[in-house]
């Protein structure tokens, strides 16, 4: 077995392969491209505080466009641009009433989610 040198710079090993039969273990694992392009999707979409605040909302109660631009202090063309991104990965689902269109969470993931990041980042 090869000694593996840590580099500050890059923090890069020596050494190809250390525990190949880890590597081998560890790669199957992996979820299919699709799955980790559609993952990677959903955190560019949630990198946006805009959006956060939408779902926050939306977490609690179902809520129209216009209250979300009341709520948010933005244009009701800007939050309805918001939840079209939303809504394109599944993460809000619209339910009309007459003229209204009101928007809430698409399933309870999307709150688990979004209540497993704030955790994280107050802890």
């Amino acid at each position: 077995m090869s000694t593996v040198r840590i580099v500050r710079e890059g923090e890069t090993c020596d050494v190809k392969c250390l525990n190949p039969g880890k590597v081998s273990r560890l790669a199957k694992l992996l979820p299919k491209s699709e799955s980790l392009t559609e993952l990677s999707d959903l955190f560019q979409l949630l990198s946006d505080p805009n959006r956060i605040k939408i779902l926050y909302a939306l977490s609690h109660d179902e809520v129209c466009v216009c209250d979300l631009s009341a709520i948010l202090g933005m244009s009701d063309s800007a939050v309805s641009h918001q939840l079209r991104l939303l809504r394109a990965l599944r993460l809000v689902k619209p339910r009309r009433d007459g003229r209204v269109v009101y928007y809430s969470i698409e399933d309870d993931h999307v709150t688990k989610l979004l209540e497993m990041c704030l955790e994280h980042e107050n802890e």
